[in-house]
């Protein structure tokens, strides 16, 4: 599709040409440098320094409202040009909306005063939802505005956390981290349940894609969202026996998908199987969290890295690997070190949710350990894809 000005579009510099580039570049960079630094505050290496809220706020605010959301950002504002046919963000517009998120993350680290940070912070997920929901009423894109419902909602999210950091209440804060964590897994499953059996297809040269059941997509959509608001409104904080059921029946149902997506040509392939693997954390961390309301497990805490380690983090990275390849003009063949960066991705996620509880340190350190190998071999393959024009000399 020509949808754009082509003179145009080459005049403005490679990084600002296409949202994944600025927010795949910052986001995946900040991943890499505030894990360790989080180690180094939980290990009382880093001395008197607090961001806001502390260093706890700092991390469950930031792995979600900082980085995942960015990625979603890059991805969103990117696959929107296709979707409607028309010019995606680029240029100014884009410089302005990434040095807001930008202004955020350094704002939480340095402890800006609350009365700046509140507004740069929602202002940033307000502004996404704002372009979106433009972009796509104009094409009419029907289809697609539960994702502009989403991310209003992650708005929301953000905003209770807030609230609770203003207030000095935790347990605020954590109903808003929890809200927004589940919406993240909304999307996933609203654009993984479209994108995921496409791509193995694809990527095995299969000639019939697995059809999708319209009601578990909206099955899943809706027991997920109705996670994110229980967890709005307080509820699951606890244990609650009669909640698991909830989670149990969204967990069968992400494996009965997995179930049918699946084929044993995908590992071969560690552009397929990091996505396949991604959503399994995700029936694992559901599943977890039922057991943890039923009374069978003493924590949630290594049900809820699951979801954040392997399920969140891991279909970022599969994700942003293929996104930077295919939008950068390259064919889909992951550089070198890549599959390998893949396994380190989700060896820490074992270790951080089967290791930790058991070796609290070894657990931490090697999930640590495999987390920035992770982002590192990202950063060093694809940094310079990101900053550079496309290898085919199209816009973009």
């Amino acid at each position: 599709m020509n949808v754009i000005d082509r003179g145009k579009a080459l005049s403005i510099p490679p990084i600002w040409r296409l949202a994944f580039r600025p927010f795949f570049l910052c986001a995946s960079l900040y991943a890499l440098v505030a894990i360790p630094l989080w180690v180094l505050a939980w290990s009382g290496q880093l001395g008197d320094w607090q961001p806001s809220g502390g260093w706890l706020a700092w991390h469950r605010h930031e792995m979600l409202f900082g980085f995942a959301t960015a990625i979603v950002a890059g991805f969103l504002l990117t696959a929107v040009q296709t979707w409607t046919g028309r010019p995606g963000l680029s240029g100014r517009p884009l410089m302005v909306l990434a040095g807001v998120w930008l202004a955020a993350r350094l704002g939480w680290l340095f402890g800006l005063p609350l009365a700046a940070l509140i507004p740069l912070d929602l202002g940033f997920l307000l502004a996404l939802a704002g372009v979106m929901a433009r972009l796509l009423w104009a094409a009419r894109q029907q289809r697609n505005y539960p994702i502009v419902l989403v991310l209003s909602l992650l708005a929301g999210a953000d905003a209770l956390l807030l609230s609770g950091l203003a207030l000095g209440d935790d347990d605020l804060q954590r109903r808003g981290v929890l809200a927004g964590l589940w919406l993240i897994a909304a999307l996933m499953g609203l654009i993984g349940g479209r994108v995921i059996p496409f791509f193995t297809q694809r990527g095995l040269g299969r000639l019939n894609a697995v059809k999708p059941w319209a009601w578990l997509d909206i099955a899943l959509l809706a027991g997920t969202a109705l996670i994110a608001a229980l967890y709005a409104a307080g509820v699951g904080l606890q244990a609650q026996p009669l909640l698991a059921p909830l989670f149990l029946a969204v967990a069968t149902g992400h494996l009965l998908r997995l179930a049918r997506w699946y084929d044993r040509g995908i590992w071969g392939v560690p552009l397929l199987w990091s996505l396949h693997l991604a959503m399994l954390w995700l029936v694992v961390a559901t599943l977890g969290l039922a057991l943890w309301h039923a009374g069978l497990l003493a924590s949630f805490s290594p049900a809820l890295h699951g979801l954040t380690i392997g399920a969140m983090s891991g279909l970022i990275l599969a994700m942003i690997a293929r996104v930077t390849l295919g939008h950068t003009g390259r064919p889909l063949q992951l550089p070198a070190g890549m599959a390998w960066a893949l396994m380190l991705l989700n060896l820490g996620g074992v270790a951080r949710v089967f290791v930790y509880p058991l070796w609290p340190l070894e657990g931490l350190w090697l999930a640590v350990t495999g987390w920035s190998l992770a982002l590192a071999i990202y950063a060093w393959r694809y940094v310079p894809m990101l900053v550079k024009p496309r290898v085919d000399g199209h816009p973009g």
